[in-house]
């Protein structure tokens, strides 16, 4: 018997969402779609729930990128202060 239910999959993903909680969830949508043994429309639906939670996670690195700091080293060594990272 099948625990899932359609509509869970169709919910809009919460920008509260953490990124682990986020990844959990886009691999049980994996799983269940490799596995071959769900119907086509919820094949669909829980698709596109992969694809809403892919999004959240790349938000989500994004963001977490463009707060990381390089650190600036001065010349005796030790941290001489913080830039951004340059991401690009």
């Amino acid at each position: 018997m099948n625990n899932h239910t359609p509509d869970a999959s169709a919910a809009p993903v919460p920008d509260d969402l953490p990124f682990e909680q986020a990844m959990e969830q886009l691999e049980e949508i994996v799983r269940r779609l490799e596995r071959g043994d769900v119907p086509l429309d919820e094949s669909v639906a829980i698709y596109e729930r992969g694809e809403a939670l892919k999004r959240h996670c790349e938000a989500l690195l994004k963001r977490a990128e463009a707060r990381i700091q390089k650190i600036a080293i001065g010349p005796d060594g030790r941290a001489a202060g913080a830039a951004p990272l340059d991401i690009e």
